[in-house]
């Protein structure tokens, strides 16, 4: 957490995203037949593949086991994840009419999280957790299309044709993210991170339009909790001055942009969260070590850096490798600290 506030730390802290499963082998185990959002509502469940990671590896942080998609189900909207498809949205929302599905998301929605989130702090004691939500600009894109998308042509054709039809879904969206952030920090996350995916599909002046003022307005409401709030997008270098103003106290970089390049972009007062390419990982050990030395070199010039991916871990990564490079964070980090 002093990282995040851009305070002095023995080591440079480092957490993984997805680090919650896909590669362990434990997480298929107790994966095996359970559907993924199903394992989002099952506490003991949250719970088990949320400490996974943190029995196998030195990372100072533990991710909250859920999905982006969790509070719309909640609410009632009809979809479902489909394996090596994603979430395929029964009901695309394409009208004012269907605005009408996403109604207000209240704790009775989701009792699961809550249990999960304060059974979880008991266990990790002095590891913080990160809560998480999903972007409205993502939340909105698979609504949109229901499902999956490469290009988000009806996502767009909104956004650019109905504006008022899009800042409603929008502020929707914001109000879902809002409160599903909220219960976490009120059952004891520690911090929160907004993964607003696919945003990096949006232009720079249509993101400050169409998406900031929303962006905004959520970490507007929590900021008064006191928690820091990590905002994350992917191919969002051209945005990331932008998602710097949107509020959030880290701005996550993907590994197409070095860290010290993201100094440049973003406003002073931020810290950066980021970036080794997963794909690096695949590479033999000396060439992870060196591009993680480097991540670390360009993340110093940084007014805090959380060390991590530049995305999620891919399912095929080795679990040892990961082990390794969290280790080598803390050492490599240190001996520069020393």
């Amino acid at each position: 957490m002093l990282a995040c506030r851009r305070r002095p730390v023995p080591h440079t802290p480092v957490w993984f995203m997805r680090q919650a499963g896909r590669s362990l082998p434990e997480y298929l185990r107790i994966r095996e037949g359970v559907p993924m959002l199903e394992s989002c509502t099952r506490p003991d469940m949250i719970v088990e593949i949320t400490m996974q990671p943190v029995r196998r590896y030195a990372v100072d942080a533990a991710i909250f086991f859920s999905d982006i998609m969790v509070p719309l189900r909640a609410i009632g909207v009809d979809l479902d994840i489909k394996p090596g498809v994603g979430p395929v949205i029964a009901d695309p929302v394409r009208s004012a009419g269907d605005l009408d599905a996403i109604r207000p998301l209240v704790p009775d929605d989701v009792p699961y999280v809550t249990e999960a989130v304060e059974g979880l702090v008991g266990e990790l004691g002095a590891t913080p957790l990160i809560g998480f939500a999903g972007g409205p600009f993502t939340l909105a894109s698979y609504l949109i299309e229901g499902g999956p998308s490469k290009n988000h042509e009806r996502t767009k054709a909104m956004m650019y044709g109905e504006p008022e039809l899009w800042a409603s879904l929008m502020d929707r969206l914001g109000d879902l993210t809002i409160a599903f952030l909220k219960l976490q920090v009120a059952a004891g996350a520690s911090a929160v991170q907004v993964f607003d995916s696919w945003v990096g599909a949006v232009a720079a002046e249509d993101y400050r339009e169409s998406v900031l003022p929303h962006t905004r307005r959520i970490f507007a409401e929590i900021e008064p909790l006191g928690v820091p709030r990590i905002h994350f997008g992917v191919g969002t270098g051209e945005l990331l001055g932008l998602m710097g103003e949107a509020g959030a106290d880290v701005v996550g970089v993907d590994w197409r942009v070095p860290l010290d390049a993201a100094v440049g972009r973003v406003e002073p007062g931020k810290a950066l969260q980021g970036n080794l390419d997963p794909a690096v990982l695949f590479a033999p050990w000396e060439t992870v070590e060196r591009r993680a030395r480097d991540v670390l070199a360009r993340g110093r010039t940084a007014e805090g850096h959380i060390f991590n991916l530049g995305h999620g871990v891919l399912p095929s990564t080795d679990p040892d490798v990961l082990a390794r490079l969290a280790d080598l964070v803390h050492e490599a980090s240190s001996e520069n600290e020393g």
